[in-house]
């Protein structure tokens, strides 16, 4: 498979893994309102072992430093349940709505890193196919 393929692959996979991230933070939102229901907890259940998943196919298919696999482990594991969520006191809450958002962010630069790499083999493949079709 091409390099530009992976990378579309990769891209791709961190988009729909960036949508998980959004899905635990409403989850997130849910539990401070205290209204969610029985279905809604195995949803949150169910997102954090996405998230916990595709955490290990990204790090075996690129180098990540910030965040760490043991930021993106704690935040989850700080969220047991919807309601342990909602038994937290305010504080402790914005606590958690903070290593989301600099987990999130973190994940945001590195599709933008994976799509800077995308951008650059693209340009190389055209400038390569230019020299192939002026040799011919």
């Amino acid at each position: 498979m091409s390099t530009t393929r992976k990378l579309e692959g990769l891209i791709a996979q961190m988009e729909n893994y960036l949508e998980c991230w959004k899905q635990f933070n409403q989850f997130v939102s849910l539990a401070r309102c205290k209204k969610f229901s029985a279905e809604d907890e195995n949803q949150f259940l169910e997102t954090k072992s996405v998230l916990v998943q595709e955490l290990e196919l990204i790090l075996a298919a690129v180098e990540v430093t910030s965040p760490s696999r043991q930021e993106v482990h704690d935040l989850v594991g700080n969220a047991p349940s919807l309601r342990y969520l909602s038994e937290m006191n305010e504080g402790a809450l914005r606590n958690l709505e903070n290593s989301w958002h600099k987990v999130y962010i973190g994940w945001h630069a590195v599709l933008g890193q994976l799509k800077v790499r995308q951008r650059d083999e693209e340009a190389k493949s055209g400038f390569g196919s230019m020299f192939s079709k002026k040799e011919k």
